[in-house]
């Protein structure tokens, strides 16, 4: 495997002097291994003195580099496996401890849809390809490697030896169970309606409890007779119980320790920033000098262009061969000689200058750009076309084939010919063919692309050049000779220029540096397009007259060993590979017998810098030592698109002298420091040599971040190269160039190195003893974590060697950081075999966390595994790593398993606050006006009212109902309403044997029945209580609510319908409750002919007129007090406030059955004599329009809804204003739209659904919301003279403190906030610290307290809890106004004094109301808002629709509505954990994606998210996915 880059034995300190170690006395610098003194070194390891003579090595230096390879063959030898394989012990050892810290992590939790596993036919086997970036897997890699006598790299020994040595200690609960219990589906079914069922469901018997339970006396809102209406007691042997259990006790283990400092960001919110531990490692070493490679060795026979070489070859020798391509089959497809490239080069040359365009305009002129798209099995169509535009002098800019409109990167390719101002593209015949056309032929501008020519180079196609024509071949100059793209780490295309001498002396430098001679033969696996493939395999081979044996792509796809063959076929002496290829070989080898690699004098490794390629060269030089293959012919090269080829090392044929090896500390890596392993033995990082600097190179490494200045001998740099042989500009980019190309380093002191600039080349390591050059990274694959530094490639080592290939692709792993909360994080992303199942990956997942955590001392934040042959992909095969994440910052990875570990990541959160005592401050309070007179404050009663309208406006209209066709469906006029509720006063005392003051529950659907019941009550003395009715296809959860109520008020009576009636005493009702505990059933269908003797007068105006009862967002059943008092009360300060008279009409689309929605559908109009037109908000189901057809219809001024009813109306009317326009609706007449609601007002939707309807005549002004809580139904609502409703925008992270800090729109942080509506008359309102009850001042949140006439007189109880009593309703300020008398409300809000003024000139006071204090929830020491969080949330991604929140054992469960497909469920979890910490400073504990519908909403539209965590806690919810973040 390729994990074994990091070996797990320390050298002793005896043996390696390569220590610069963690205590004192073994602390020994670098110095001595490096030049003290202006001295450079040559490659060769003599040092040149100023004079130029050579010295032979010091023999110091060498016994170095000896006692260093004796301790590195002395961990070969203890493990006796190859240094690869320590890697994966270590990784052994690292889990071992982990198991017996016996570590479990809760396996998340799957619906079987998602879990279904395929068979292995149905799946296309992951395109085994692996790109010039990545590793790939070859079809069949899992049949093992015979071992050879001399102990070879066996991959399937390490398999085994992971499956059978460590197992783990993970639990596995396997939740793929969907469905549930009985209480699940009746849980579904009460959330399919939530319009109806107030939900409430009870489990078990408990639904039919003779006594009902009594809510925990603590919550403001609710009290003594408050029933939590939720589920009673939690099961404890629930599933998603005991894995949050498991997932707590997982969290209590000790984390890292605990940071001290913390900056202030902003505001008070404290983020602790990572300070630099003081035992870290420090560069200790002298000042590094620059090393100067050997002398280029000017040969009087070079060539003075790469141009002339070809003109002398194609001329002197022709027939010579240049290239030979390869079919699928490993037979030889095509021999280009010399003589072939070199005339069809010249006719490319011709056709390209002279026939594109005109002969006065021609398309293409000498400099000019020009793309080469040529497929990797046509190598020599490319290397024509290549020479053509050299010998044009034209620029090529070789790119892969489009293969489809969406490719991975090829938007960004286009880009980059766009900046290059490319015009023309030249192809083969076959790829011209194959790209994609429109039904015209022609073919399709791809995206981002320039429009482009696109030419064939086949020369059938071509004109033959005439005799006077020759191309003018010049000495190599200072001219651009090509543009090689290069991809960088965000996804962006560069174009790296260059030069023509740049281009030949390169060619040189590698001919020296490889003893290249004419007429070799080289066998070239790799990309002929760019990079290492093109240096030798078109460019240096035609220089030197070579053949060059190229093998496709599609052929090592098909033959892995095809190279290998074609080496002993052609007795090839040079081979230029990547170590992908070396392991595919490995892995095919078989028993091949007929292998012999005698021939090879030079096995160049391409990606040698890669810390991990050292696993496949030791491996395949133990398999391939018996056929031939020597040590010494394994050249590792490092190269970058900048600098070309940076090092390489050279063939020798000394084979006693082994390469270079370091075992270096990871640890010590991470501070940029080299330090042998001393102490952690799993901890390290083994790295080859990548030999010496190129001939006519100077380098030096300099630090990554900041100044260029020289690094320390023992401190890793990026390396910086000063030559001809490099590239010379990013094109068109002069800024990003000078940062890369025109690098000047510095010493301590400031003085430049050199007087010609460095290449960067964006390789991170160090210049070793003798002048070797290590590799340990690339800064690409940099990950700053908490200001350590991680190489995405060790990750990726790590990774594969937890039990490699069992359950992933190798090479198909992708490893990046993202930017959470202020700094990087890792994540990756790994194939998933189709094979594998839930249990083994999510084992093989926590093992991977684990092992990483072990040796890299770094959590990583995401690990998540994909379906084959799903991540994006280069064109060779390779994962695209920056679409990747693109792909998982979108949400579109689509991943099968996610596991998240931000408790383990995360280190910089807010400091916990300590909470401080409320500052006192100077309090002051609001009130609405004062109510004035009214024509008939005579009556006190309602029941009063209605007699004196019957007598004297008797056929006045006060209600109209209407159906869903909008039609009438009955009215009732005054007299009727009088009438009716006579007979049923008589029918209640008669047939009922009533008395003063008993209770009668009234169970009606929302209509006119319903208001002549209540009046019925009321005439004969009753206590009147309405129900919502069960609803009919869903008995089973809606039933026990109705029952509870009933009992809870101790109802004497039940009247309802005819029809109610008989489903209450139905079957499917003996099966939820018990129907013989009813108390009498009453029928007003069937009324009373006759009148009562006299209607009922009450004595007093403070007995009790009816009850309210309602189930808060909380989950609670709280019953309220109303008296007659209170009741007139409320009804005038509503009037005056709408301005409401017996000639208005009012529209009402609310549910009738509490709060504000009961007032004004049964009381207001009686009261102030205007006629309501009664929309059941049901009838929207089936007609969206029926309530603005309604308002438009009759031209109300004033209309009333909830939250659901304009959710229904936006969703479901917002492609259809033009169709309703037609229709005719005018809702240019609307004063005020008033939303009844008990939370904080939704600008959101207010808002867009004032947008929605302005094109209908609705002014944006008439909008608004109204705010009543349990102890005061109505404590604002806008007005019809009142200034309109005002918003302010608040620093979110102030609000956390209990904070009020106003802030500008737009600002970071900011929260708009509006007004609930215009204060009531009569109502008072201050703001108290609801712990200690003092007032509070305008700059601070606190409770709102309100004093009313028409405050509630109590909760209804039946043992009477006084204290609670006494705390909700008659509270007193502890200090300042001592003597009022205020109602608590439960809610926390401020006031602001605005520069609006009310009607009467007075400056309006306005109130905003944040959230209820039950909800809020405590966490780390802050007060959130659950409704923030779900903000955050719902914009993390399209299809999250809903969202709730809430806490359970300190741990923030998060549940999301998913709108799409299940495959969707697991982008939801990375993305939801990132927005809440990004925002919220709060980590995510679980998170719940579960179907439509599931979040349970009141009939007002509020969420119920105590009912929802009941009903997760009992496994109740059947969600598609459960994520336990660790």
């Amino acid at each position: 495997m390729d994990s074994g880059s990091i070996g797990s034995e320390h050298t002793p300190e005896s043996n390696c002097p390569y220590n610069i170690g963690s205590s004192k006395d073994r602390q020994k610098t670098f110095d001595r291994y490096f030049m003290t003194d202006a001295v450079l070194m040559s490659t060769e390891g003599a040092q040149l003195q100023p004079s130029g003579e050579c010295k032979p090595k010091s023999p110091r230096r060498f016994h170095f580099t000896t006692m260093m390879v004796s301790a590195v063959e002395k961990i070969e030898r203890t493990n006796s496996l190859s240094v690869s394989d320590v890697h994966t012990e270590a990784v052994q050892a690292a889990l071992a401890k982990h198991k017996e810290r016996k570590m479990a992590v809760p396996m998340p939790s799957k619906r079987r849809s998602l879990v279904v596993q395929t068979s292995m036919d149905a799946y296309t086997p992951p395109d085994t390809s692996s790109g010039s970036e990545d590793e790939g897997s070859v079809q069949g890699d899992s049949q093992g490697t015979p071992t050879s006598s001399q102990g070879s790299i066996n991959m399937e020994h390490w398999i085994s030896q992971a499956i059978h040595g460590s197992t783990t200690s993970t639990t596995s609960s396997s939740s793929t169970q969907s469905g549930g219990s009985g209480a699940a589906h009746r849980l579904a079914d009460v959330m399919a309606q939530t319009h109806i069922g107030e939900c409430l469901a009870l489990t078990g018997e408990q639904g039919a409890l003779g006594a009902p339970l009594l809510a925990s006396a603590h919550s403001p809102g609710c009290g003594g007779s408050c029933v939590h209406a939720s589920f009673p007691g939690v099961p404890v042997s629930s599933r998603v119980s005991a894995k949050i259990q498991q997932l707590v006790n997982t969290l209590k283990r000790p984390k890292r320790p605990p940071l001290r400092e913390f900056f202030v960001d902003d505001f008070e919110e404290l983020l602790e920033v990572q300070q630099p531990d003081p035992n870290q490692p420090k560069p200790e070493g002298a000042q590094m000098l620059a090393m100067r490679g050997e002398q280029l060795g000017v040969v009087t026979n070079w060539p003075p262009s790469l141009e002339a070489a070809l003109q002398r070859w194609g001329t002197i020798s022709p027939k010579a061969p240049c290239l030979t391509t390869m079919d699928t089959n490993g037979k030889p497809l095509y021999i280009l000689t010399y003589g072939k490239l070199w005339t069809r080069s010249m006719k490319v040359a011709y056709n390209i200058l002279h026939k594109l365009g005109t002969k006065q305009e021609p398309m293409v002129r000498p400099g000019d750009r020009v793309a080469l798209v040529f497929p990797n099995n046509d190598p020599a169509a490319s290397m024509v076309a290549f020479y053509g535009c050299l010998l044009a002098e034209v620029v090529p800019v070789p790119i892969e084939v489009p293969l489809t409109r969406k490719d991975a990167g090829s938007q960004q390719i286009g880009f980059l010919l766009g900046s290059c101002g490319v015009t023309v593209a030249l192809t083969s015949d076959a790829c011209h063919k194959g790209l994609p056309k429109s039904p015209t032929g022609e073919i399709p501008q791809f995206k981002g692309w320039p429009k482009l020519l696109w030419f064939v180079t086949e020369s059938k196609h071509l004109s033959k050049p005439p005799r006077d024509w020759f191309p003018h071949i010049k000495d190599a100059n200072n001219d651009t000779a090509y543009i090689e793209y290069k991809t960088c780490k965000d996804g962006s295309v560069l174009g790296v220029t260059v030069t023509r001498i740049a281009l030949l002396t390169h060619c040189q430098a590698l001919t020296q540096a490889c003893g290249y001679t004419e007429a070799e033969t080289i066998v070239n696996v790799l990309d002929f397009k760019k990079d290492v493939g093109l240096w030798h395999g078109i460019l240096t081979s035609v220089m030197n007259m070579m053949h060059v044996i190229s093998i496709p792509y599609s052929l090592m796809k098909v033959n892995p060993l095809s190279w290998i063959q074609k080496v002993c076929q052609y007795k090839a002496k040079v081979a230029c590979v990547k170590s992908r290829d070396m392991h595919w070989a490995l892995v095919a080898h078989r028993d091949q017998r007929d292998i012999n690699l005698s021939s090879l004098r030079m096995l160049i490794v391409a990606d040698g810098a890669n810390p991990w390629s050292i696993s496949s060269c030791d491996a395949f030089l133990n398999v391939f030592q018996s056929k031939g293959l020597r040590q010494e012919v394994i050249c590792p090269c490092a190269s970058s698109p900048e600098a070309l080829t940076v090092a390489i090392r050279r063939p020798t044929d000394d084979s006693n002298q082994p390469p270079g090896r370091g075992v270096l500390s990871m640890h010590g890596l991470t501070y940029g420091v080299i330090r042998v392993d001393s102490e952690e033995k799993l901890s390290v990082l083994t790295v080859q040599d990548v030999g010496l600097v190129m001939p006519g190179a100077i380098m030096c490494s300099v630090k990554p971040d900041g100044i260029p200045q020289l690094c320390r001998t023992d401190e890793i740099g990026e390396l910086c190269v000063c030559a001809i042989a490099t590239g010379t500009s990013y094109y068109g980019l002069s800024g990003m160039t000078k940062n890369t190309f025109e690098v000047f380093p510095v010493t301590s002191s400031g003085a430049p190195v050199s007087e010609y600039p460095f290449v960067r080349t964006g390789l991170l390591g160090f210049i070793g003893p003798g002048g070797l050059v290590f590799v340990v990274g690339k800064m690409d694959g940099l990950m700053v974590v908490s200001g350590r530094r991680h190489n995405a490639d060790d990750i990726v080592a790590t990774a594969l060697a937890v039990e490699p290939m069992k359950f992933v692709y190798r090479g198909r792993i992708a490893v990046f950081s993202v930017t959470v909360l202020h700094d990087e994080r890792i994540v990756i992303v790994a194939e998933q075999r189709p094979d594998s199942t839930e249990e083994d990956s999510f084992q093989w997942m926590s093992r991977v966390l684990q092992a990483i955590d072990s040796i890299h001392q770094v959590g990583v934040y995401c690990l998540a595994l994909v379906p084959a042959n799903t991540l994006p992909k280069t064109p060779l095969g390779g994962i695209h790593l920056s679409e990747t994440k693109q792909l998982f910052l979108e949400g579109s990875l689509h991943p099968c398993n996610v596991l998240m570990c931000p408790h383990t990541c995360v280190t910089n959160l807010p400091k916990p606050r300590q909470k401080q005592p409320g500052a006192a401050a100077p309090a002051w309070g609001a009130w609405g006006l004062e109510p004035n007179g009214c024509a008939f404050l005579q009556f006190l009663f309602l029941s009063e009212v209605l007699q004196w309208r019957a007598q004297t406006t008797p056929d006045h209209v006060l209600y109209t109902l209407l159906n869903c066709r909008g039609t009438i469906a009955s009215s009732l006029t005054c007299v009727q309403l009088h009438k009716r509720a006579e007979k049923i006063a008589v029918m209640l005392m008669e047939r009922g044997h009533l008395q003063d003051g008993d209770h009668v529950a009234l169970v009606y659907p929302p209509g006119i029945d319903l208001i002549a019941a209540f009046y019925g009550c009321l005439y004969a003395g009753c206590v009147p209580i309405t129900v919502r009715p069960p609803h009919p296809q869903n008995i089973a959860t809606t039933l026990p609510t109705v029952k509870m109520i009933v009992e809870v008020s101790r109802s004497a009576c039940l009247m309802t319908t005819q029809l109610i009636c008989k489903l209450l005493r139905s079957r499917e009702a003996a099966a939820a409750v018990d129907v013989r505990a009813w108390p009498p059933i009453l029928d007003t269908d069937d009324l009373p002919k006759k009148r009562p003797a006299q209607i009922y007068k009450p004595s007093n105006p403070d007995t009790l007129a009816y009850l309210d009862f309602s189930v808060s967002t909380t989950g609670m059943l709280a019953g309220v007090k109303m008296s007659h008092a209170a009741t007139s009360a409320f009804c005038r300060s509503i009037k005056l406030q709408c301005e409401l008279y017996p000639s208005r009409e009012v529209a009402i689309c609310l549910d009738p059955y509490c709060g504000l929605g009961f007032v004004l559908w049964c009381l207001c109009s009686v009261y102030s004599g205007h006629q309501s037109i009664l929309i059941p908000p049901s009838e929207l189901e089936t007609n969206p329009a029926l309530w603005l057809l309604a308002v438009s219809q009759y031209k109300v001024r004033d209309t009333f809804c909830s939250y659901s009813v304009m959710e229904l109306c936006t969703k479901g009317l917002g492609s259809q204003t033009e169709s309703l326009k037609a229709r005719g609706l005018d809702l240019s007449r609307v004063r005020t739209c008033v939303v009844v609601a008990e939370e904080r007002p939704r600008i959101a939707l207010t808002q867009s659904f004032s947008k929605l309807f302005k094109d209908l005549g609705l002014h944006p002004r008439a909008v608004s919301t109204s705010f009543g809580c349990r102890v005061n139904l109505a404590i604002c609502l806008q007005g019809t003279s009142g200034p309109d409703p005002t918003t302010v925008y608040v620093d979110m992270r102030a609000l956390r403190h209990d904070r009020v800090r106003l802030v500008e729109r737009g600002s970071p942080h900011s929260l708009p906030l509006m007004e609930s509506g215009k204060i009531l008359p009569g109502v008072r309102i201050i703001i108290a610290n609801p712990e200690t009850k003092g007032p509070l001042g305008d700059s601070h949140l606190g409770e709102i307290w309100v004093h009313s006439a028409h405050n509630a007189s109590g909760y209804f109880t039946i043992y009477g809890d006084e204290s609670l009593q006494s705390d909700h309703f008659s509270s007193r300020l502890s200090f300042g106004d001592t003597q009022t008398v205020w109602a608590r409300t439960g809610y926390l809000g401020f006031l602001r004094r605005t520069e609006l003024t009310d009607a009467n000139g007075e400056r309006h006071d306005a109130l905003y109301v944040v959230g209820a204090l039950d909800e809020a929830m405590e966490l780390r020491g802050m007060r959130y808002h659950p409704i923030d969080i779900e903000t955050s949330v719902i914009r993390a991604h399209k299809s999250v629709t809903e969202c709730a929140v809430f806490t359970w054992t300190n741990l923030l469960v998060v549940v999301v509505e998913l709108d799409g497909s299940e495959q969707e469920a697991l982008d939801l979890v990375p993305l939801v954990t990132n927005v809440v910490l990004e925002e919220h400073y709060l980590v995510v504990g679980v998170v719940v994606v579960v179907d439509i519908g599931v979040i349970p909403i009141n009939s007002r539209g509020e969420k119920q998210r105590m009912h929802l965590r009941d009903g997760f806690l009992a496994d109740q919810l059947d969600p598609i996915y459960v994520a336990y973040n660790m």
